[in-house]
């Protein structure tokens, strides 16, 4: 048995447990065409699984747009979703806690990022209801960092604007938000004993920062981690969800 199966036995085992899951690289393989992700058919009859037992409350957390995640995750109640890096939960629209100053900052923002990037081969915006992210994953190298670049000197420097960098990604928002102070909002309201979070990007540490003794936080993939376990790729978080599954729904 490994550490981290171990850990899942224990997590089985908590009155009322929170498992929080990032999308991309976690529960769905990275692809070149971001709206054609999907999770894994195992893994999300696993999540669906989780959902069902008493007392466990499931949400995914996402760097996405609500919207994107709802689409290609598939996913809706009583499965929590929170998209934007925790700008957007399912229960309300971060576009309607804008201020004037902030709608208005946000327009500069995304005509500034169009006219940066046009024309540019392979680079994407996202826009969001608090922000844009400049996508450079289908980009020539030399392109994605200069337009990054570009990017971290000009938009992203400006008064007001947060930045977020992920993997070939750089998310721009007017407010500030991160995944960790997201886990903590879900946290209290499912109020969990223990969590279990897994997440594979840099945006994803701020989460792993939030944990605490007892919750288990699982890094998907190489790279630096506060996190204490580590698989390496979708697949494996997908055998520890029906691992948790079959341990939970026995208690």
């Amino acid at each position: 048995m490994t550490d981290l199966d171990a850990a899942a036995r224990e997590l089985a085992r908590v009155p009322r447990l929170l498992v929080a899951l990032d999308f991309d690289g976690v529960l769905a393989p990275i692809v070149d065409v971001p709206s054609q992700a999907r999770p894994l058919p195992a893994t999300a009859a696993a999540i669906d699984a989780l959902a069902a037992l008493p007392d466990t409350t499931v949400a995914l957390l996402s760097g996405r747009g609500l919207a994107d995640l709802a689409a290609v995750s598939g996913f809706g109640r009583p499965i929590r979703l929170v998209g934007s890096h925790g700008g957007e939960f399912d229960d309300g629209d971060a576009s309607s806690l804008l201020d004037h100053a902030q709608r208005d900052r946000l327009e500069r923002l995304a005509a500034e990022l169009r006219e940066l990037v046009a024309g540019e081969p392979g680079v994407t915006l996202e826009d969001k209801p608090a922000g844009v992210a400049v996508h450079v994953r289908n980009a020539p190298p030399e392109v994605g960092t200069r337009v990054l670049d570009a990017v971290r000197a000009g938009p992203a420097a400006r008064h007001g604007v947060a930045v977020t960098p992920g993997k070939a990604v750089l998310d721009l928002s007017v407010v500030t938000m991160d995944k960790g102070a997201a886990l903590e909002v879900l946290r209290e309201r499912a109020d969990a004993g223990a969590v279990l979070f897994a997440g594979d990007d840099v945006t994803d540490e701020t989460a792993f920062a939030r944990l605490r003794p007892g919750d288990v936080g699982v890094k998907v993939g190489p790279g630096d981690t506060a996190a204490e376990h580590r698989v390496d790729g979708p697949p494996d978080v997908g055998a520890l969800l029906e691992l948790l599954v079959q341990q939970r729904g026995g208690r």
